[in-house]
């Protein structure tokens, strides 16, 4: 799916909305000749910025395959409203043209019920092969595929294969024309050429003799960024889903991954943030719904805080005794909260896209160890130094520069372990968010700075 423009970005759409209300009003059945020149995308804007109750007019005045094209493109909650008030049978001659994959997404959006309306209406054929769709997780390689995509049978020659690749071309839309499928007798995928490949061939030759034999798959449960790991590891156009038995059963293309790419990594980064995921657009995510996914990780997080006043009321003695030491408590916290945030986010990214894996633990702990101590030295002398400008003694100043390299350590190792652990035993790493790190190495950042400040100032 296409994220849209907001609308004050949509200069094309601002010019011809005007117009093209006046058509519907005036001369509906003019409205689809003369806007057979616009981009999809650009129509699809232009429904968003005329009247709501006008945009069912809209779509009724162009070709069905046309409208389908449009309704792909535009705004999901407008499109969820069109087709909720549109009745089954009306919704079903629009989604039934749209290319598999989209309409499955497009019914997940819609009303259970309505839904269940709009799939009986549908022919038979583009009905079952929807539901298939359907029953996949929709962020799994077969959530994402789409079911039509050009094979041929590998016994073929050069010249049968052709006629039937235009045949198809011919027959109706095919999404995933980028790359030909070769298949055995049981539907087995045994190659895979372009088109370029197919007409340079020479005459009389068979398909499988020109097919690359080496086709890269996923299955069709593989997690959407595992097939976008592929699709850039291998810089392909499609890849194709193959179930246990070596079957090709659809094809994800490589619009659809840049569309689950996007999704993955807003996901991440609201992780990241803190925020349970949205399952929609900021301004379209309800008040409450959006409190609601904010305030369940704020209470969490609200909680390890409390730790963090829990053990500095364990050393008010401490507190008391070397009052100098308060000022640094929040330059100590946040040392160790910022370097783990780093660790943490890095380490998550390269998770997400394959540079570390599970089997890497010891090196990327041997290599955060090292980062800590580099960079706790770093601000240890920097942090040693500000005590000495603040008038404290060479003692106090140690405290605070040991401490630095200690928490840092301890930031770099915490931060860096967490994504992996919660990989392990199958979480999303990004729930090891930068406020949840932060949280935890707060605590045992004042812990280690009263012991230390204890040892070396021989407090009690």
């Amino acid at each position: 799916m296409t994220t849209p423009q907001r609308k004050e970005e949509r200069p094309v759409a601002a010019l011809l909305a005007p117009d093209i209300l006046v058509m519907l009003e005036e001369s509906p059945a003019d409205v689809a000749a003369e806007t057979e020149e616009m981009h999809p995308a650009d129509l699809a804007d232009v429904a968003e910025a005329i009247p709501r109750e006008m945009v069912p007019q809209l779509l009724m005045a162009l070709s069905k395959d046309r409208a389908a094209d449009v309704l792909e493109y535009m705004d999901e909650e407008l499109r969820t409203e069109v087709l909720e008030e549109m009745t089954a049978k009306q919704a079903a001659s629009l989604v039934s043209a749209m290319t598999p994959d989209d309409r499955a997404d497009v019914l997940e959006e819609l009303e259970e019920d309505h839904a269940d309306d709009i799939l009986a209406e549908i022919p038979a054929e583009a009905r079952l092969e929807t539901e298939q769709l359907l029953a996949y997780d929709p962020e799994s390689a077969g959530g994402i595929m789409t079911t039509e995509f050009v094979s041929v049978a590998a016994t073929m020659t050069v010249e049968e294969a052709l006629f039937a690749v235009r045949a198809l071309a011919r027959a109706g839309r095919k999404e995933a024309m980028h790359a030909i499928y070769v298949t055995d007798e049981q539907g087995r995928l045994q190659g895979v050429m372009s088109i370029r490949e197919l007409l340079a061939a020479a005459e009389g030759a068979r398909v499988d003799d020109i097919a690359w034999e080496e086709v890269v798959t996923v299955p069709p449960m593989a997690d959407r960024s595992e097939v976008a790991r592929v699709v850039r590891e291998y810089d392909l156009v499609a890849v194709p889903v193959v179930n246990e038995s070596d079957r090709i059963i659809g094809v994800v293309t490589v619009d659809d991954v840049l569309d689950a790419m996007v999704d993955e990594q807003t996901e991440d980064v609201q992780r990241l943030g803190a925020v349970q995921p949205l399952e929609e657009p900021y301004f379209q995510a309800g008040f409450w719904s959006l409190a609601r996914k904010r305030g369940g990780w704020l209470v969490l997080l609200f909680v390890e805080e409390m730790f963090t006043g829990t053990a500095l009321r364990h050393y008010q003695g401490v507190l008391e005794s070397v009052t100098a030491l308060m000022f640094f408590v929040p330059l100590i916290i946040s040392s160790g909260g910022n370097s783990g945030s780093q660790s943490a986010t890095l380490i998550t990214r390269a998770l997400a896209v394959g540079d570390v894996k599970i089997r890497d633990v010891m090196r990327v702990l041997s290599r955060e160890i090292g980062q800590g101590v580099a960079l706790g030295i770093f601000l240890g002398a920097i942090g040693f130094v500000r005590a000495l400008m603040w008038g404290n003694g060479t003692t106090v100043a140690m405290v605070i520069s040991l401490t630095l390299v200690a928490v840092v350590l301890i930031g770099t190792i915490v931060g860096a372990m967490l994504p992996l652990v919660f990989t392990k035993i199958g979480f999303d790493p990004a729930i090891a968010s930068s406020p949840f790190v932060a949280s935890l190495v707060d605590v045992a950042g004042i812990v280690v700075y009263f012991r230390i400040a204890i040892w070396l100032l021989h407090l009690k």
